[in-house]
């Protein structure tokens, strides 16, 4: 969901000349073709994420930034996500994964700390391997995000790999 984020157009002007961009929204995705109309190389396309319309292997990097938080949004427990939402992440990652190219990279920025977002990331059924970094600046008092990069077709850690089935036993 790339909402009425700039990011497209910053990547666009930062010299990515082919960037596509999806939201559910059919009058953010017209407000977005309309704003940046005089850049070809942008694309936008109202898509789900959970039943993505491109054909298999078809990027070389999947960017989100906040989109899986939505999914995330009603839960009241992070540490015990319902089924319902636990599903629905696997879906989109599952669609994220079939997306990319062999060696592509996906690439999430969101506020969900480690302990409970990598768990989601680190399914051996995605075929990727998973990094993290936290980002601020430095205040131990301060908010910070994080960003969450997986390779496609490089090996989880074993550690990783512990986690993700941690996330399909029951409580």
């Amino acid at each position: 969901g790339c909402g009425n984020s700039a990011l497209s157009h910053d990547l666009h002007e930062l010299g990515y000349p082919d960037v596509t961009s999806i939201d559910f929204s059919p009058a953010c995705i017209a407000a977005m073709r309309a704003r940046y109309a005089r850049c070809p190389g942008l694309r936008w396309a109202v898509m789900d994420i959970r039943a993505l319309a491109f054909p298999d292997a078809s990027f070389d990097v999947v960017l989100e930034k906040g989109t899986l938080d939505v999914l995330m949004v009603e839960e009241t427990d992070p540490w015990h996500v319902s089924p319902q939402a636990a599903a629905a992440m696997r879906r989109v990652l599952a669609e994220v994964s079939r997306v990319l190219r062999p060696g592509g990279c996906f690439i999430s920025i969101t506020f969900a700390q480690p302990h409970f977002r990598k768990p989601h990331y680190a399914q051996e059924a995605f075929g990727w391997s998973l990094r993290h970094a936290a980002c601020g600046d430095g205040d131990a008092a301060a908010f910070h995000y994080f960003l969450y990069v997986m390779r496609k077709g490089q090996p989880l850690d074993p550690r990783d790999v512990a986690l993700g089935r941690r996330l399909h036993q029951p409580p």
